[in-house]
């Protein structure tokens, strides 16, 4: 399935996640957040959301650690 046919019905696991990653910068294009709202199921962005932000939050977390470990 070429990226026009994709990009015109349902949105795949990779879609998701590029749609919510823009989200996550603000970079998203209107076309693909009409194809989200339009052929998009909501749980599948609040899930990929979800788990985007406990990754991030994990990372700071994390490399804050790793900092105060290497400072003291």
């Amino acid at each position: 399935m070429n990226d026009r046919n994709r990009s015109a019905g349902r949105p795949g696991i990779i879609d998701v996640i590029r749609s919510v990653g823009a989200a996550f910068f603000g970079v998203q294009s209107e076309a693909n957040r009409q194809r989200d709202f339009t052929h998009g199921k909501l749980v599948h962005y609040v899930v990929a959301g979800a788990l985007a932000t406990v990754v991030l939050v994990v990372s700071i977390w994390g490399l804050v650690q790793l900092i105060l470990a290497t400072a003291g």
